[in-house]
C-alpha cells in the first residue's frame, strides 16, 4: 500500500547529489507567450517567494478523455481529488494541503469563478474546460493577492487557449467504462489581416457513472475573438455549460461499501404497493454562460495596463421526490380525504437557483530595471433568488400552480486594491512586498438564504525575500496574512466569525537543463479557522464551524528529472501536522477539551509520482501513482470517521501519426485509471447527535459515516484529428 511513498522517497533521496552535478544556466521555466498578460497580475514566477506548481496545455493534453480538472491536477504536490459518481466525470472536488474547494481560490484569465455565496468551484458546469486551457498555475497557501474571495489554502489560476497565428480544426472523440463518451470540435481561423482571430470549441460529454444511475449529460462551449498588434491584446471570450446529473452526493454506510459498493439512495421511495422504487429525475439541471471583454495596452517601454469586465449568468434547479412530507414546509393547510385529515404527502420538488454576477478588474504594471510593481483590484457583484416550487403533489391541499414555496434574494459586493513589488536589492536578493484591502457586503431579504446583513473590511499584506545562492540555485522567504469572510452554509448553521492566517513558507528551488527541485517547509496558523465538520446539509454541501486556534505545518518536495534523452520522472511527497488546538465537544452531555486533534480531511502524507518513457517523438508512456494517508473525516479523532489510506495508479499512453494529407496529425491516446484495481474510498462524510429518547434521563452521543467509493479499474480511449 505505501509502495508509492517508499519510490518517492528513493527518488528523491538521490535528486540533490544528482542536482549538483548540473552546470546548465537556465533562468526561468515560463513559456512567454502573448496571452500570458491577461495572468500576469496574479501568476508569479520562481524570483517571487510564493510556492508553486505548472501545468501546461502539452502536459494536460495525454490524459484528456473527458474527466474534470481537478481530477487532470491529481498528481500536483499536496493534491487530493474526489469524485462523487466515482470515475471523474461530473461532481469533482480538490483539496490542497488538506484544504476544501471553498479555501481554494479559483480565477479564469484573472476573473473570479468560485461562487460568490458557498465559495466552492463547480467544474461540473464547465465540462470539458481542461480542451480550452493554455496552462494553469497552482499557488499553495495564501499565495499573492488575487481577485475573488481570498485564498486559505490554495490559488488556482487558469488562462484559457492563446491566440494561434494558424489556422486549425480539431475533431476529438473518447469512449471508455461506464459507457463515458466525450466528443469536441474546436478551429480557429489564425491570424486574419495579422490582427485578428477567431476560434471556438463544442463538446459534449456523457457517462453512467461508476456509482448506479449516477448519470452525467453535459455540453459546453468556448467562442474567442481576439485582436492583437504589437503594443495591443484585445479578447472578447464566451464559455458555458449546461449540466444535466443525476445526484449521488449521499454516500453509502460500511455495511453497504462491503456488500454493494456501488448502491445509489438517492430517489429511493416506497410505492403504495409497497416496493421500493427510484425517481428517474433526481437530478441537477443547471446553465451557467461567461462572457469576459479583456483589453492589455502597452503605453511605453516601462507601463502596461489589463482591465477585463465580465458577466456570469446562471440558472438551474435541482429536482427531488421527497415522501411524506409535511405540508407546513410547503405553506399547505391540512385537508380531509376520506373523513380523515392529511397533513403530509409525497410531492416532487425543484429548489432554483437564478443568479447574476458581473463586474471588473484590472491592473497596471511598471518595469524598470530593478522594480518590477502591479497595482490592481476589482469590483465585483453577485445577486442570487433562490425559489422552490412543488411541481407535483399526491395531495396539494390549497397549492397554486407555479406558487413558490420559498422566496428569497441575496446578494454580495467584493471591492479589492492591492499593490505588489518585487524590487532586486542586488544581483543575488530581491524583495518581495504585497499589500490588499477587500471590502465585502452581504445582503439578504429572507431566512432561507442563510445570510444576514453584514460588512467585512480585511487588510491582507505580504512580504517575502528571495536570494539567488547562484544561478541554478534560488532560497524564499515569506510572511502572508489572509482573513476571509463566512460562507452561506455558515450563517445557516449559525452565527459564524471571520477567520485569520498567517501564513510563513520557507524553500529552495533547484533549477537546470536536467533537473528541477523544489522544496518547501510551511507554517499556517489560523485564528477561528472554519474547518469542515464532516456533515452535510440537506443538499449534500460540506458544513463547517469556527474552531478557535488551529495550525498546519508541513514539508513539500517536488521534482523533474530528465534521465537521458528518454526517461523523466516527476516525484512529489507531503508531509504534514495539521492539528485543532484544545478542540471542545460535547460528549454524552458533558462539555470535553478533546486537546490536540486532528483537522478533518487532512492526511498527513500525500505522495505521488509521474514515471514517463519516451522511446521517440511520436510516442508518449507514462505510469502514475499517487498515494493519499490515512485521514479523519470529523475532528474529534473517532475512529467511525476515518478514511483509510489509499493508492492508485493510472497507465497512460500517447501516440502520434503524421501524415501528408489534409488530416494533418491523428494523435491516438489510452488512459487505464486505477490500473491494479484498488478498492478505495477518497471522500465521505461524518456526523455526531445527542439520543435522550433510548434512556430517559441520559443523554448518549450517538456517531455515523458516509462513504463515496471510487471506481476499481476503468479505461479511456480516445482520438484526435488535427486539420
Amino acid at each position: 500500500m505505501k509502495a508509492a511513498i517508499i519510490f518517492s522517497l528513493i527518488i528523491l533521496a538521490g535528486i540533490n547529489i544528482f542536482a549538483q552535478e548540473q552546470e546548465s544556466d537556465t533562468t526561468s521555466l515560463e513559456k512567454i507567450v502573448l496571452d500570458e498578460v491577461l495572468v500576469s497580475a496574479v501568476r508569479v514566477t520562481k524570483e517571487t517567494p510564493v510556492t508553486f506548481s505548472n501545468l501546461t496545455k502539452e502536459q494536460i493534453m495525454p490524459r484528456n478523455l473527458g474527466q474534470d480538472i481537478p481530477v487532470l491536477m491529481n498528481f500536483l504536490p499536496a493534491v487530493v481529488t474526489t469524485s462523487d459518481a466515482g470515475a471523474g466525470v461530473g461532481y469533482t472536488g480538490i483539496r490542497v494541503r488538506g484544504s476544501d474547494a471553498t479555501r481554494v481560490n479559483v480565477t479564469i484569465n484573472g476573473i473570479p469563478y468560485n461562487d460568490s455565496e458557498s465559495h466552492g468551484t463547480f467544474w461540473v458546469n464547465l465540462p470539458d474546460f481542461a480542451s480550452s486551457t493554455e496552462s494553469l498555475q497552482l499557488q499553495r497557501g495564501v499565495g499573492t493577492s488575487t481577485n475573488g474571495a481570498g485564498a486559505f489554502g490554495a490559488s488556482l489560476n487558469i488562462l484559457t487557449e492563446a491566440t494561434s497565428r494558424e489556422a486549425f480544426g480539431t475533431i476529438s472523440s473518447s469512449y471508455g467504462s461506464f459507457n463515458t463518451l466525450r466528443n469536441n470540435l474546436k478551429f480557429s481561423t489564425g491570424l486574419l489581416n495579422e490582427h485578428i482571430e477567431i476560434s471556438g470549441r463544442l463538446s459534449r460529454i456523457k457517462s453512467d457513472g461508476y456509482i448506479d444511475r449516477a448519470t452525467s449529460n453535459l455540453n459546453s462551449y468556448f467562442l474567442q475573438g481576439a485582436y492583437v498588434d504589437d503594443n495591443t491584446l484585445i479578447k472578447a471570450v464566451l464559455f458555458g455549460g449546461h449540466e444535466v446529473t443525476y445526484q449521488s452526493w449521499f454516500g453509502i454506510d460500511a455495511e453497504t461499501l462491503v456488500s454493494d459498493r456501488t448502491f445509489n439512495p438517492a430517489g429511493m421511495y416506497t410505492d403504495e404497493n409497497g416496493n421500493t422504487q427510484f425517481y428517474d429525475k433526481e437530478e441537477d439541471n443547471y446553465k451557467q454562460d461567461h462572457f469576459q471583454l479583456h483589453w492589455n495596452e502597452t503605453i511605453s517601454p516601462l507601463w502596461s495596463t489589463n482591465i477585463a469586465l465580465h458577466y456570469t449568468k446562471g440558472k438551474g434547479y435541482f429536482e427531488q421526490f421527497r415522501e411524506d412530507d409535511d405540508f407546513a414546509t410547503y405553506g399547505l393547510t391540512p385537508i380531509v380525504v376520506d373523513g380523515e385529515e392529511v397533513n403530509t404527502t409525497d410531492l416532487i420538488r425543484r429548489r432554483w437557483l437564478d443568479n447574476d454576477f458581473y463586474g471588473a478588474v484590472f491592473s497596471a504594471k511598471y518595469q524598470k530595471d530593478k522594480i518590477n510593481l502591479i497595482m490592481g483590484g476589482g469590483w465585483n457583484s453577485y445577486n442570487g433568488d433562490h425559489f422552490g416550487e412543488v411541481i407535483w403533489a399526491r395531495f396539494a391541499g390549497n397549492g397554486m400552480i407555479r406558487e413558490r414555496y420559498y422566496d428569497d434574494d441575496s446578494k454580495k459586493t467584493d471591492f479589492n486594491v492591492f499593490g505588489k513589488i518585487n524590487y532586486e536589492i542586488s544581483k543575488s536578493w530581491r524583495l518581495f512586498g504585497d499589500l490588499q484591502y477587500r471590502n465585502v457586503g452581504y445582503t439578504a431579504n429572507g431566512d432561507d438564504t442563510g445570510f444576514v446583513d453584514d460588512t467585512f473590511n480585511f487588510f491582507n499584506p505580504k512580504i517575502g525575500i528571495s536570494y539567488n545562492l547562484d544561478n541554478t540555485n534560488n532560497l524564499y522567504l515569506s510572511l502572508a496574512v489572509a482573513n476571509r469572510e463566512p460562507n452561506r452554509n455558515d450563517y445557516e448553521s449559525g452565527n459564524p466569525r471571520p477567520e485569520k492566517l498567517n501564513d510563513l513558507e520557507l524553500g529552495w528551488r533547484y533549477v537546470s537543463t536536467s533537473v528541477q527541485l523544489n522544496t518547501n517547509m510551511y507554517y499556517m496558523r489560523y485564528k477561528d479557522q472554519l474547518v469542515l465538520t464532516g456533515e452535510l446539509n440537506d443538499v449534500g454541501a460540506p458544513l463547517r464551524a469556527n474552531v478557535g486556534d488551529s495550525y498546519r505545518l508541513g514539508l513539500e518536495i517536488d521534482a523533474s528529472v530528465s534521465i537521458g534523452k528518454h526517461f523523466k520522472l516527476q516525484p512529489n511527497l507531503a508531509l504534514s501536522a495539521n492539528k485543532n488546538i484544545d478542540f471542545i465537544f460535547q460528549r454524552d452531555g458533558e462539555i470535553e477539551n478533546l486537546g490536540n486533534t486532528n483537522i478533518a480531511y487532512s492526511p498527513e502524507i500525500v505522495a505521488g509520482n509521474i514515471f514517463t518513457y519516451l522511446p521517440n517523438e511520436n510516442l508518449k508512456i507514462s505510469l502514475l501513482t499517487k498515494y493519499v494517508g490515512r485521514q479523519y473525516m470529523g475532528n474529534i479523532d473517532a475512529e467511525g470517521s476515518v478514511l483509510e489510506d489509499y493508492s492508485q495508479t493510472d497507465f497512460n499512453v500517447q501516440y502520434s501519426i503524421q501524415t501528408n494529407s489534409f488530416i494533418k496529425s491523428i494523435v491516438l491516446s489510452g488512459l487505464i485509471n486505477n490500473i491494479f484495481d484498488a478498492q478505495y474510498v477518497s471522500n465521505g462524510y461524518f456526523f455526531t447527535y445527542d439520543d435522550d429518547f433510548s434512556n430517559p434521563g441520559t443523554v448518549t452521543t450517538i456517531e455515523g459515516a458516509g462513504y463515496y467509493p471510487q471506481a476499481g479499474i476503468n479505461i479511456l480511449l480516445g482520438a484526435t484529428f488535427n486539420f
